[in-house]
């Protein structure tokens, strides 16, 4: 190949790239349709949704859908500069909800989508914020996680799921007299506690959205001598919660983390476990054979206190800052259709939250599926505090051996500070002078 002809040929791919560039800049592609940008975060699942969207691409011919998975840090950015993507299906956390907050969402009140959505879901979306007169998100995947168990563990000494905190320790009882581990704990990883121990306790003990919203109602006058408090409410929990990892755990818990857990829990050496379903994967990498099941934490002697934690794993967003909005609205009602939404969610191990929608088809699951169906469920109070507050760090703190008391008090402390600093925010001249009096 001559030298002229290789430079001929890199014109000519710097000419199509940069008619492809202006094709995209304008929202159109090379062949007319309306380009719009997808953001979807979750990695794990992305040859599914890549074939969603191949999908919808070759089902019409107006608009072209293209994958964007950079993360939340840039779509954050993409904010900023005024160019968000057009739709979004990302991890709803307060990290996506404060675009919530600020209004920066458009309403989708009016799509089939919204009305095909279970209303009892919402006070869970709103934990994280809202904007007045608008459905901001719409949850796409719910994840319910709760206690693991050996099915073949519990059979073999004559152990029935237990429903009451009474009943549960005596099941650890039984085992522990057996010669049975009753929970492989892993507290080497911080996580596996905070999304674990500390939500179960806490969550199988108390109204968490109450308690968040009562919490939130103190303002600036929040702290450990407030009516509302961590160290007030979540005092027992803890309490019950250590009673659990002090008596009933592996003992080299300590040293151990979340990859160590799935093996032994693979190769029975404990009878429960506390993960969510993503540990099913591993686990069968072990022991694709072991019969599983699962069932809520209790935390007190009332079985209708019984709930599981969940997390809304996925939610669908459209920014008002999308020139594209009507475009992104199809797509929107395209995603949730029943047989894309559905088998989406039995693809993750997770549950539809869609009125009509079927229940999970795994037996692995199934304990949790009328709580879910009950909407007897909670967010776990670790992702409901700011990432400032080093819950996991804390959680991991107690189980080893801190002063509960005072590590309930500094998380007071913590969110005293985190509201102080908003009630500022808000009063610009009670700040200037707070500061100028430093």
């Amino acid at each position: 190949m001559s030298a002229r002809t290789r430079r001929t040929r890199r014109w000519v791919a710097a000419i199509a790239a940069i008619g492809l560039g202006a094709a995209l800049l304008t929202g159109c592609s090379g062949d007319g349709r309306e380009v719009i940008r997808f953001t979807f975060s979750k990695r794990e699942a992305l040859d599914f949704m890549n074939k969603v969207v191949s999908d919808y691409n070759a089902s019409q011919d107006r608009v072209t859908v293209q994958m964007d998975t950079s993360g939340v840090d840039v779509v954050s950015a993409s904010f900023v500069r005024g160019n968000p993507p057009d739709i979004m299906l990302a991890n709803y956390n307060f990290e996506v909800a404060r675009f919530v907050e600020r209004c920066a969402l458009s309403d989708l009140t009016g799509t089939t989508a919204a009305s095909s959505t279970r209303e009892d879901l919402q006070p869970l979306m709103d934990q994280y914020g809202s904007c007045a007169g608008r459905i901001s998100a719409l949850p796409y995947s719910v994840m319910a996680s709760s206690v693991i168990y050996n099915k073949e563990i519990f059979a073999q000494h004559g152990l029935q799921v237990p429903t009451t905190w009474s009943e549960l320790l005596a099941v650890c009882d039984t085992l522990k007299n057996a010669g049975v581990t009753p929970f492989y704990a892993t507290f080497k990883d911080d996580w596996t506690i905070g999304q674990g121990w500390y939500d179960y306790a806490a969550g199988g003990s108390l109204d968490v959205v109450d308690f968040f919203s009562r919490l939130k109602a103190e303002g600036a006058d929040a702290g450990p001598d407030a009516a509302v408090s961590f160290s007030k409410d979540f005092a027992e929990p803890m309490s019950k919660m250590l009673q659990l990892t002090g008596t009933y755990v592996n003992s080299d818990a300590d040293s151990r983390g979340y990859g160590d857990g799935n093996l032994a829990f693979a190769q029975g050496k404990a009878a429960m476990y506390l993960q969510g379903p993503w540990a099913f994967s591993e686990i069968a990498k072990t022991s694709p054979d072991l019969q599983l099941g699962t069932f809520p934490l209790p935390m007190t002697d009332d079985p209708k206190d019984l709930a599981v934690r969940v997390n809304m794993d996925l939610a669908a967003m459209i920014p008002e800052g999308s020139h594209h909005q009507q475009a992104a609205r199809d797509f929107l009602e395209y995603l949730y259709q029943p047989q894309i939404i559905q088998a989406y969610n039995a693809s993750q191990l997770g549950f539809t939250p869609t009125k009509d929608a079927a229940a999970p088809d795994d037996p692995r699951i199934a304990g949790m599926i009328p709580y879910y169906d009950q909407a007897k469920v909670y967010q776990g109070p670790s992702v409901l505090v700011p990432k400032t507050i080093p819950v996991f760090n804390y959680a991991q703190a107690m189980v080893l051996g801190a002063d509960p008391g005072g590590i309930l008090r500094t998380m007071d402390q913590d969110w005293a500070r985190i509201a102080f600093r908003q009630s500022a925010s808000s009063q610009p001249d009670a700040a200037e002078t707070k500061e100028s009096g430093r």
